[in-house]
């Protein structure tokens, strides 16, 4: 496959307003189609798109090759990531719990009650610079907002622009090959097109993934609108790492985690740690060190833009307070130099430039007195998308009380295993408070991912017919329903077992 000449010279031309309400039009129709199609050929749809993937993942791969600073190992890899995220959330979709289907027979002292999620309508979505396929144009938002019943309009990322081009005409392709109505997944390109998408009168919710300041631009944009909608921003955080006095002793295989965490993917993660608690003392600033200049990362950042943020994100870190324990220096000038930094707890207060995101390969290590000392560093953490313990083993006792003091802030805690990377399954969260996220109850990867894109709707003493399919008597879609109280599963639930 290469990217056809259509699609090339939609690259250079940027969306018109024409376009963006073309688009939303074309959207709200096929809602309402989407609205009567059951999970399972919905599902089917995905799992089309899913194969189209799979079928060009050589060619999308060096075609993302050539406009970002990846490496062809990440990309094979992601793109296949990418193919099984769209069967994930088919099986999902397909399964139907997300759907909330609860029913209360009607009783001598009360009316029939069936309550359902419905869809908001069409979702615009934002995919993040740093991962093409698996957070990008066909993503976890756009995957989890198909399989919820919502058409999608993408706006497309200026970061990787042929690749996107690429994946939105075999997505399409197989989408009308395998039954989808027109207007069930759409694109546009240019930040003027994605402002105006985010006003349009018919866009139902907004998602995104990326940074701070973008995702808090769409949350106030969309805020100013006549009818509010929803922005499900995924946002990068500090991540912080909390190893315990046992843990400490781990010394060199400790210092080995920490560095392989924080320069995976030359730091370009989300989900990667940014800061390391850690016992005065104990050396482990040291050790990171030593194993960070031992084997340095290589290769380049994302964009020429990126790699430019990361740099001045190092100088607002130095400002605010940190010292250089470590610097490698990159050989190519796209390269970034990693760094680990240092610095005093009294530092750490709410509002410091130390508490956030620096996207890139750093590490910041704030060494604690005692338990008093590193619980109040704890309680000036601002909201995270992850927060890592790394113990002494099962019988550290510090392990319970850190658990407890983390989760208030985070979506997820992880013990003795490294942050970096989001498996896409059914208990996932991906999400977090702010300024992990806009909302606190979402998540932009899992089963879980599908809740922001519906609103739920009660019909009362409606008759049969009048009922959508999902309420109606005798479970015409076959998904899993709860009634009168109890959860009712399908003899046969189509493409997963329930547990």
């Amino acid at each position: 496959m290469s990217v056809p000449t259509a699609a090339a010279n939609a690259i250079a031309t940027e969306s018109t307003f024409d376009d963006v309400q073309a688009a939303v039009a074309a959207a709200v129709a096929a809602a309402s189609v989407l609205a009567q199609v059951s999970p399972a050929e919905r599902a089917g749809w995905l799992d089309a798109i899913a194969a189209a993937v799979e079928h060009h993942a050589d060619e999308l791969a060096a075609v993302a090759d050539t406009e970002t600073g990846l490496g062809r190992v990440r990309l094979d890899g992601e793109v296949l990531r990418c193919a099984a995220q769209l069967r994930f959330y088919a099986d999902v979709c397909a399964e139907g719990s997300w759907l909330g289907v609860t029913i209360d027979h009607a009783t001598h002292t009360g009316p029939d009650l069936r309550r359902m999620n419905v869809s908001l309508g069409p979702v615009a979505v934002f995919g993040a610079s740093n991962f093409p396929f698996a957070f990008g144009t066909l993503g976890n938002d756009t995957a989890s907002a198909l399989a919820a019943g919502a058409p999608v309009i993408v706006k497309g990322h200026p970061a990787h622009p042929q690749t996107h081009a690429a994946l939105m005409e075999l997505a399409c392709a197989a989408l009308d090959a395998a039954g989808g109505p027109a207007g069930t997944l759409s694109a546009l390109t240019g930040l003027d097109a994605g402002r105006q998408l985010v006003l349009a009168e018919g866009i139902g919710a907004v998602a995104f993934t990326g940074s701070e300041v973008a995702g808090m631009t769409l949350h106030r944009l969309a805020a100013t609108r006549q009818q509010p909608i929803p922005v499900y921003a995924e946002m990068g955080t500090v991540n912080a790492v909390v190893v315990t006095t046992d843990g400490a002793d781990a010394g060199d295989d400790l210092a080995r985690g920490c560095v392989n965490s924080f320069t995976l993917g030359l730091g370009q993660f989300c989900t990667k740690p940014g800061l390391v608690l850690v016992p005065a003392g104990s050396g482990v600033d040291v050790a990171i060190a030593n194993h960070l200049t031992a084997e340095p990362p290589s290769g380049v950042m994302l964009t020429p833009g990126i790699h430019e943020a990361y740099d001045h994100g190092i100088g607002a870190l130095l400002a605010a307070g940190a010292v250089p324990v470590a610097q490698t220096r990159a050989t190519d000038p796209l390269g970034p130099n990693a760094w680990v930094l240092k610095a005093d707890p009294v530092l750490l207060q709410p509002g410091s430039r130390l508490l956030a995101e620096c996207f890139g390969p750093v590490i910041l290590v704030v060494e604690y007195a005692n338990r008093y000392q590193r619980d109040q560093l704890i309680a000036n953490l601002p909201g995270g998308l992850v927060a890592t313990i790394m113990s002494g083993g099962k019988g550290d006792e510090e392990v319970p009380e850190l658990v407890s003091a983390l989760a208030p802030g985070v979506g997820r805690v992880t013990v003795d295993t490294w942050p970096t990377g989001v498996v896409t399954t059914w208990a996932q969260q991906h999400g977090g408070p702010w300024p992990a996220t806009t909302d606190p109850r979402a998540t932009s990867v899992g089963a879980f991912a599908l809740d922001r894109f519906t609103r739920p709707v009660v019909f009362q003493s409606t008759p049969n017919a009048a009922l959508p399919t999902a309420v109606q008597r005798g479970n015409p879609w076959n998904i899993v329903r709860r009634v009168n109280g109890r959860i009712k599963v399908p003899h046969e639930v189509a493409r997963c077992q329930v547990p």
